[in-house]
């Protein structure tokens, strides 16, 4: 694992990186909607796409906090960054945990050093939180399988080389959820992208309609080598997605409430700054609480993680109140800046749109109150 002095010498150069090239390009590039080919081209540079890779297929392996810690950077700067960083982060760490040793020797090393890029397959048109119920299958054929179906919503999908595609391989298993298998399938060969969709709101992303027609996927490629385990595969990747989603938030927050600082420091009303007004210094003061309590919830999480405990309840807590904060910080900023905040030559509406995707990505703030609840239940029984 990467030292605490290593460690620190990285997120100064992300935060380095923040500073001078994401925050003075991004509000350009997400107007124009377009990809941050040149960012990203740096993030490789820095080597942020194998920071949950093990040292030996040539990753970096970060703590649990720092990696928390670089996420609130990334975002700070531009969410999209993050977000693109994180579903390729993802599809590391269920080849990392469940992968078979060839599987983790094929595929991690490119992935750490990003010359292979990864995407989650897991959503499709009438599937997202109830994944039990996509339609999309796995047949055997000799050594291979044969997948068929439609995911929605892929993030990465026209750079990524390798996709983590979850399908069904026992329609007749009960519960649904012990028919499903997790694949890593390669680009090409039957998997084809084939509409983009940021549009609808997922800006720079690469968010793109994929479709499996007979797609040949190696028996070899199936994760783990063993059918029924796939929703527990990938849940393990996303109980490491709620912690960077929460730390997402938690950047999402911070920008809004720092640019919103700033600006009531300098603005004129009644004679003075607006934050020598007691209504936006009462405002001023709950942002920063939050987004206070929201890392605080976030590290807390990781902290577990970096233990080796089960944070699936830590997780959520810290995903739903991130996420819920983003949410409301970013509105509380653009009432200090008024109608500036509704502007597009101010960040503030950025942000303000931003804000949403946290709550609804990564299983919906719905969902994780089921989590928490039940994580409850299982903890404190009578």
């Amino acid at each position: 694992m990467m030292s605490a002095e290593e460690a620190t010498l990285l997120l100064a150069t992300v935060r380095q990186f923040v500073d001078r090239e994401v925050i003075p390009t991004a509000s350009a590039l997400e107007h124009r909607n377009e990809y941050p080919v040149a960012l990203v081209e740096r993030m490789k540079e820095i080597g942020l796409f194998g920071i949950n890779v093990p040292q030996e297929y040539g990753g970096a392996e970060l703590s649990a906090g720092a990696y928390a810690t670089l996420f609130e950077e990334l975002a700070r700067g531009w969410m999209s960054v993050a977000g693109v960083l994180g579903t390729h982060l993802v599809v590391c760490d269920i080849v990392k945990h469940h992968g078979t040793d060839e599987q983790k020797r094929r595929f991690l090393p490119a992935l750490a050093a990003a010359t292979t890029r990864g995407a989650l397959a897991l959503t499709e048109p009438h599937a997202g939180s109830d994944l039990a119920a996509i339609r999309t299958t796995a047949r055997r054929s000799g050594g291979d399988y044969v997948l068929n179906g439609s995911k929605m919503w892929i993030t990465n999908a026209r750079t990524a080389g390798v996709f983590v595609v979850l399908a069904k391989t026992d329609a007749a298993a009960k519960p649904p959820q012990k028919g499903l298998s997790a694949f890593v399938v390669e680009k090409g060969d039957g998997l084809r992208v084939t509409r983009d969709i940021d549009k609808l709101g997922y800006k720079g992303l690469e968010t793109c309609e994929v479709v499996l027609d007979d797609c040949l996927v190696p028996e070899a490629n199936l994760i783990g080598a063993v059918e029924g385990l796939g929703l527990r595969h990938v849940m393990t990747g996303l109980e490491a997605e709620r912690i960077n989603v929460a730390a997402r938030g938690v950047g999402v927050a911070r920008a809004a409430f720092e640019h919103a600082m700033a600006y009531a420091q300098t603005r004129q009303a009644f004679g003075k700054p607006i934050a020598e007004h007691q209504a936006v210094q009462l405002m001023l003061a709950d942002m920063a609480t939050k987004i206070e309590a929201a890392r605080q919830l976030t590290q807390f999480a990781a902290a577990r993680k970096d233990r080796g405990e089960r944070c699936d309840l830590e997780a959520g807590m810290a995903k739903l109140f991130a996420s819920e904060t983003a949410q409301q910080v970013s509105l509380d900023a653009m009432r200090v800046l008024g109608a500036n905040g509704y502007s597009t030559d101010f960040p503030i509406e950025r942000y303000y749109r931003d804000a949403p995707l946290l709550i609804i990505g990564g299983g919906t703030n719905e969902i994780q109150k089921l989590i928490i609840a039940r994580n409850l239940l299982k903890r404190h029984p009578v």
